[in-house]
């Protein structure tokens, strides 16, 4: 294990103490054991490490950042809770989601819960601008939720394009991280410039990082991943990996494509093993057209730009492990 893998694994700690006993109290039992239950499934906690590091490179502590660090990753939470329910999704981080396990009234109250804490940490962070603080915490939000509507409206359309692909997931998915690394360098009291090059870091690493969420739906293994494989194809999403397919291909396989593209007027396959060989079926169009290739060329150009940014900030052991961190998601995994 390298120093910046233990330091990594520090900052998650220091994060999960954090948020453990944010929830207090017992009454309504059931929405306060379901809060308990999205908290301590753990995860990566990549959107708080981030900002605890991002603060450190411009000369902050973790200390001066805890609060908002916890604040970012109970939105993260927030969010994910409420995306399970629009999805209908079965089970989060291998476990069953919080509208499974209880009822979706419970998950949209456990969601507002975590959200309403989010901020209640994040008025806690001593900065000097606290106003500012708010409103690129509240900004990004907002972005995040509109990424999150984009995503539903693509599934009624026919003609979403790869760029219009990019544009949702700058705001669902890399808006969040970017916030995260523009916190930390508000929080640790960097110049302009260096907060501006955090949020470029985050924002190159955010499309980074779904791109490879998309790659990881059709090549990861289920036990690790935490989610079902293929699901995005037996869900008919926008992915980059079916859009950019669609431009690629003619005939047969276009065909097939937009049968995907479908799926959610359609009934899906209703066997597992139907499930798997259509996973199979579309994951071999997507190696024929080159797809798979340009997803892991793109993962790999959108990091070395997330890294360039970093050049600005002076050099500390945070910044290497920002460094180090960007490397850790482009070769995840899960």
């Amino acid at each position: 294990m390298t120093g910046h893998q233990r330091r990594y694994n520090a900052l998650r700690i220091v994060v999960d103490n954090r948020l453990r006993g944010l929830v207090r109290g017992k009454s309504p039992r059931e929405v306060k054991d379901a809060c308990r239950y999205v908290l301590s499934a753990g995860g990566k906690r990549v959107r708080s490490t981030l900002l605890l590091l991002s603060c450190e490179a411009v000369g902050g502590t973790v200390r001066d950042a805890i609060d908002a660090g916890a604040a970012v990753e109970l939105m993260h939470n927030f969010t994910l809770v409420h995306d399970d329910i629009m999805d209908n999704a079965p089970s989060r981080r291998g476990r069953p989601t919080v509208h499974t396990k209880w009822n979706v009234n419970n998950a949209l109250l456990v969601g507002d819960i975590l959200l309403g804490l989010a901020y209640k940490q994040a008025l806690k962070t001593r900065v000097r601008n606290s106003a500012h603080l708010i409103d690129v915490f509240t900004t990004g939000l907002l972005d995040v939720c509109e990424g999150q509507a984009m995503d539903l409206e693509f599934e009624r359309r026919m003609d979403v394009s790869v760029r219009d692909y990019f544009r949702m997931i700058e705001k669902k998915t890399g808006r969040l991280i970017s916030t995260s690394t523009e916190l930390g360098g508000i929080i640790g009291g960097g110049t302009k410039r260096q907060i501006e090059a955090l949020r470029m870091f985050g924002h190159y690493l955010g499309r980074a990082f779904q791109l490879q969420d998309d790659l990881l739906d059709v090549i990861g293994e289920e036990k690790d991943f935490g989610k079902t494989i293929g699901g995005d194809i037996i869900e008919g999403k926008r992915t980059f990996l079916l859009l950019k397919a669609l431009e690629e291909s003619e005939g047969r396989n276009r065909s097939e494509l937009m049968r995907v593209m479908k799926q959610r007027f359609s009934s899906p396959a209703s066997t597992a093993d139907e499930r798997r060989n259509e996973v199979r079926r579309i994951a071999n169009i997507y190696r024929a057209t080159g797809v798979m290739e340009a997803a892991r060329e793109r993962v790999r150009r959108d990091t070395q730009r997330a890294e360039t940014a970093l050049r600005m900030l002076p050099q500390s052991r945070a910044k290497e492990t920002l460094l180090w961190f960007s490397q850790m998601l482009l070769k995840r995994k899960v």
